[in-house]
């Protein structure tokens, strides 16, 4: 009986279908998402409101494991970090504010992906404003593998614990009166998403203290004439940040993003007839690794603080870059005809810039003013693969992905032992296609199209994921308005966030 009651009220349902103007399976900052609502309904459905928002939303939960029954369980949290709504529909209704059985009312839509969010989404305390501003940028689209379509599976590395997802979502309302207070009632809801990839800039390159626990930007290595034998001299490894590879919002015609690391090598010999050792394979491998919370993050996320901060979690990754042969490497002598004026440096400073403007490395803990030395330099070209989804560097309040070059040299004379590695600062942007993206535009002005597609992309589960936990009656002051991150009451995001207790295990 309940199934029946179930499937007649199903049936009175009214129907609503999304479609856009312009299929696109990557939107980025600037573009338009346009389209139309269509509500048919069987029977008279009286209603209150229509609405149509763009909506961006993030969702993270970790799993805490404990010793203590109290500590463990699962914590989560969401945030609604972007609601754009689409004024003036109420010139749209029927009369009377009721859908008629059998016909078809089309509401048109269009929103502009923001260059950024507005400062109240990012409410709660910051270490530095530097961070707060990462907070207010657009993160991408993350976690969400199904969103371009069957047949197109999505791998960018992002573990079940974390998502963020965009898309238009359409309501229809009815106001209800309980308790003394007007509350809103869900008719019927749709949603359909769409995959964001925002313009990010390329960021100036982090400066990297000598005890970082992250990078590692200098490596020295005494080396053996052989086993038993005596020392043959000391290999200083060095490199700085590369370029940020800058992905493109579109399609990949223009060929694959590259950029270009340079490595810098110095041998200080420890006799005048000791020669620099001979190289062997260079590999790269590019860590990634997504940090989730369940809190908001007061600072940037240090690997150290996983175990501890329980709120926390990472996930990490490595996808293999390249591999060659640098045997052939041709190493440059530098014969001094006087002392050099190199200084020991404080092992405090920083190490962003511990390459000489002349591209010569610092010398090694072993080196004699006056002695010769050799150097020599290699370009290591970093392509990304196609077998994975690569999103820009980004942080937001609850998400974060950072990546890290490993370079990872070799060493093929004998007694040499294990190579040297270094882990770079590794940076990726988007560029964006209307131009400078740091500037918001004024304004957007266009005639709404009235044609359109209906896209595969609608999906009636995905309501639950859009839509916010408390659904009031909005404020006369926002009614009919367009807005991001507006005045709302406490338990309506944006901003917010709603945070949901671990279960006592």
């Amino acid at each position: 009986m309940a199934a029946k009651l179930r499937g007649l009220y199903q049936a009175q349902k009214p129907e609503i279908k999304i479609t856009l103007s312009h299929k696109q399976k990557l939107y980025t900052t600037l573009d338009r998402v346009e389209g139309k609502v269509i509500i048919v309904t069987p029977v008279d459905v009286p209603f209150d409101e229509v609405e149509i928002d763009f909506i961006g939303t993030s969702r993270t939960y970790v799993e805490r494991v404990s010793t203590a029954a109290t500590m463990s369980g699962r914590s989560e949290a969401f945030h609604q970090f972007l609601k754009l709504q689409q004024p003036r529909l109420d010139r749209l209704y029927p009369t009377g504010g009721v859908f008629k059985a059998g016909q078809a009312y089309e509401f048109p839509f269009l929103f502009v992906v923001p260059p950024q969010l507005l400062p109240k989404v990012c409410q709660h305390k910051v270490a530095t404003p530097e961070l707060q501003e990462a907070h207010l940028q657009l993160p991408p689209s993350f976690g969400d593998k199904e969103v371009i379509g069957k047949g197109e599976a999505v791998d960018d590395m992002v573990p079940d614990m974390a998502s963020i997802r965009y898309g238009v979502f359409a309501r229809i309302t009815k106001k209800k009166e309980q308790g003394g207070e007007t509350t809103k009632t869900s008719v019927a809801t749709r949603a359909h998403r769409i995959r964001v990839m925002p313009a990010v800039l390329e960021q100036p390159p982090l400066d990297v203290q000598r005890d970082s626990e992250h990078y590692v930007l200098r490596k020295e290595k005494t080396i053996k004439k052989g086993l038993l034998k005596g020392k043959l001299g000391t290999l200083v490894m060095e490199a700085t940040q590369p370029p940020s590879l800058r992905l493109s919002a579109r399609s990949r015609s223009e060929g694959q993003p590259t950029t270009m690391a340079t490595i810098m090598l110095r041998f200080d010999p420890a006799d005048a007839c000791s020669k620099p050792p001979r190289l062997g394979s260079l590999s790269n491998k590019l860590k990634v690794y997504t940090y989730y919370a369940s809190t908001a993050r007061v600072d940037y996320p240090r690997k150290s603080s996983a175990g501890i901060d329980l709120s926390q979690g990472l996930y990490s990754d490595q996808v293999s870059l390249s591999a060659r042969c640098v045997a052939n490497a041709e190493w440059q002598k530098h014969d001094p005809t006087r002392p050099t004026n190199f200084e020991r440096r404080d092992s405090t400073l920083s190490m962003s810039s511990v390459v000489a403007s002349n591209d010569i490395p610092a010398p090694s803990t072993t080196y004699e003013n006056g002695r010769s030395y050799y150097t020599t330099k290699l370009l290591v070209p970093i392509t990304l693969p196609d077998t994975k989804s690569f999103v820009p560097s980004f942080h937001s309040c609850l998400v974060s992905r950072m990546y890290i070059l490993k370079m990872e040299l070799g060493l093929s004379s004998a007694g040499m032992g294990s190579g040297l590695m270094l882990r770079v600062p590794f940076q990726i942007s988007c560029g964006g296609v209307h131009g400078d993206v740091g500037q918001r535009q004024a304004s957007v002005v266009s005639t709404i199209s009235t044609e359109g597609e209906e896209d595969a992309g609608a999906d009636e589960d995905l309501p639950d994921f859009f839509e916010p936990r408390t659904i009031r009656a909005p404020s006369e002051e926002h009614v009919g308005r367009s807005r991001i991150g507006s005045q709302a009451p406490v338990d309506a995001a944006p901003p917010g966030y709603s945070i949901v207790s671990p279960a006592i295990s």
